[in-house]
């Protein structure tokens, strides 16, 4: 079972409006989730930073996902909450819904809560 986990480069996000939080936190923060959730239930995380750029971040998807049976999109605050990133999510959705019908979404509310959207996917 394949969960992709896409993402921002820690450098993406405007981190002048979260003081206190630089690239490398959330980056460590997010591997542990990922590996806490990946050694809970073995499922095989695929995970892809990408570009704010939508065309960019469009083709790193693509390689990502290229190859896998993606069953779980699970994506976190860097790819949904900055308004500057919304053409991006968007994209990100449509890439994925299209070709993988069945394909459900979760979010997280930290990195911290990746077990627990995984368990809401219902895997």
């Amino acid at each position: 079972m394949t969960i992709l986990s896409p993402g921002r480069y820690p450098s993406a996000p405007d981190h002048d409006r979260h003081p206190g939080i630089d690239g490398r936190t959330p980056t460590a923060r997010i591997a542990a989730g990922e590996e806490a959730a990946s050694g809970a239930r073995g499922f095989d995380f695929v995970s892809c930073r990408a570009a704010a750029v939508p065309d960019e971040a469009e083709r790193t998807v693509r390689a990502a996902v290229a190859g896998h049976a993606v069953r779980v999109v699970m994506t976190g605050a860097g790819v949904r909450m900055a308004v500057e990133h919304t053409v991006s999510f968007e994209r990100l959705v449509d890439l994925v819904v299209d070709p993988v019908p069945g394909v459900v979404f979760r979010v997280t509310t930290s990195p911290e809560t990746t077990v627990d959207a995984v368990r809401r996917a219902g895997l």
